[in-house]
């Protein structure tokens, strides 16, 4: 099954500015999700009763990604220049990030979450946190939002294999795959089969040497080489989403499936594929996404319902995908500066929060009832730090990975401009259909705002 063919010459000029505000308003809304634990204790149970907004926060990442990284991809062109920003966009502030959380640990202010100083070897958390799918390795994450991260990874890790042999633009195929997948295998495949088998180790330092050999590999010039490594990553990826993640592996296939969904709306918006057939596989995802979510989804505390639990899901993927519908119909709208702002910071504000409330309970502790105002400098603060990190952390990284781009493959220096013709074809006589000289010349993708952030 193919994409359709482009049917029309997409505008020159996409604002992109929708989806940094889509980007602030996820942030802010996970940021406020986990805030809600330490400052509405009482009226968050209530909330999460009916609706999940952690879910919600990081759906809309997974949304936002979907439509941006596959087009930075594209847009490059290059495999080894979608690495290096891949990695110098990331890296530098989930490194600084944990080694916060390792030192407030060594000191006696943060007891590691879920047994990870005491029940994992040292090595086999660095290594798979090196990996960034920590989640799909059976460890659990230094900072509880990195789950997120591995999935970003393993959608990395597809999108480079599937541009490898040219399937990238079946994005209407692979959405509409995963999302059939994810129910129709819900009861077949199993969670943390290959941890419970091999141990967290090894499962762990063959991921990082798998994982490290495809991005080598697929860097290579060698076109065969390359393809080569690049679906060994995409293997890897696929493999585990299905049988060694945390959560069910319908949710994995769903999270997937979400992020192509944003690739298929990119598509549709560049006129690559139909708009009625992008609305298609909207629908269709966010019905398997849901549904399966009622189906499959129960409660997991002493004080919330299997009911609660699959209406706050339900509710959450159908808001996600509400939310980027209406920032996607006004995308020609101008976009406050403030809120355009909160996008490009959305990284740092998403890795900072949790640090923040580390730091916050170690100071002034968390109130005994519910504070709705304490949530007004926690925001303050939390917009501040990530104004930092992103100044001094952020920014500087992309550079550099931007340099370094340059240099492990520059760009191809412009065609000559041919010299004009003395003679001049009639007016009348057009090239042939089929004839590539009939096609209008190509606009190239817009280039997202900076190198794109992750979604989560």
């Amino acid at each position: 099954m193919r994409s359709e063919p482009p049917l029309r010459r997409p505008d020159a000029i996409v604002r992109l500015g929708w989806l940094d505000a889509l980007r602030g308003v996820a942030a802010i809304t996970v940021a406020l999700h986990h805030a809600s634990y330490h400052y509405l204790p009482d009226s968050r149970r209530t909330i999460l009763a009916w609706f999940d907004p952690g879910a919600f926060g990081v759906l809309v990442f997974f949304l936002v990604s979907g439509y941006i990284v596959p087009a930075s991809l594209e847009r490059r062109g290059s495999v080894r220049r979608f690495w290096t920003g891949r990695v110098f966009r990331i890296y530098p502030l989930l490194l600084a990030a944990v080694a916060v959380v390792v030192v407030l640990h060594l000191t006696g202010g943060y007891e590691l979450r879920d047994g990870l100083a005491t029940d994992y070897h040292p090595v086999t958390v660095a290594l798979s946190h090196l990996t960034m799918m920590q989640d799909l390795l059976g460890v659990p994450s230094a900072i509880n939002v990195l789950w997120t991260l591995s999935y970003e990874m393993a959608f990395y890790l597809l999108v480079v294999a599937l541009f490898s042999v040219g399937w990238h633009r079946r994005s209407v195929a692979t959405a509409s795959t995963l999302a059939i997948g994810a129910p129709a295998l819900a009861l077949v495949l199993p969670a943390g089969a290959l941890s419970a088998r091999f141990g967290e180790g090894w499962v762990s330092l063959a991921a990082f040497l798998l994982m490290a050999a495809s991005i080598g590999l697929a860097c290579a010039r060698r076109t065969a080489v390359a393809r080569a490594g690049a679906l060994l990553g995409g293997v890897l990826a696929l493999t585990l989403v299905m049988v060694n993640g945390r959560v069910d592996p319908w949710q994995g296939l769903a999270i997937l499936a979400v992020m192509f969904t944003g690739t298929v709306v990119h598509r549709a918006e560049r006129g690559q594929i139909r708009g009625r057939t992008a609305v298609g596989v909207c629908v269709l995802v966010m019905a398997s996404a849901a549904g399966t979510g009622i189906w499959r989804v129960k409660g997991y505390t002493d004080w919330d319902t299997d009911l609660g639990e699959k209406r706050a899901w339900a509710l959450a993927v159908v808001g996600a995908f509400v939310l980027f519908a209406v920032g996607y119909a006004l995308r020609d709208r101008h976009v406050p500066r403030w809120l355009a702002w909160s996008g490009v910071v959305s990284y740092s504000a998403y890795l900072l929060h949790e640090l923040l409330l580390m730091g916050l309970d170690l100071t002034v502790g968390r109130p005994k009832s519910d504070q709705p105002l304490y949530f007004v400098p926690f925001l303050v603060v939390l917009l501040a730090a990530s104004w930092a990190t992103h100044r001094w952390i952020e920014k500087p990284g992309q550079r550099l990975g931007q340099a370094l781009a340059r240099r492990i493959d520059p760009p191809p220096p412009p065609a000559p401009e041919p010299a004009p013709s003395m003679a001049q074809a009639p007016a009348e006589d057009p090239a042939p259909a089929g004839n590539p000289a009939s096609a209008e010349a190509p606009v190239p993708a817009p280039a997202p705002a900076g190198d794109p952030a992750p979604a989560a």
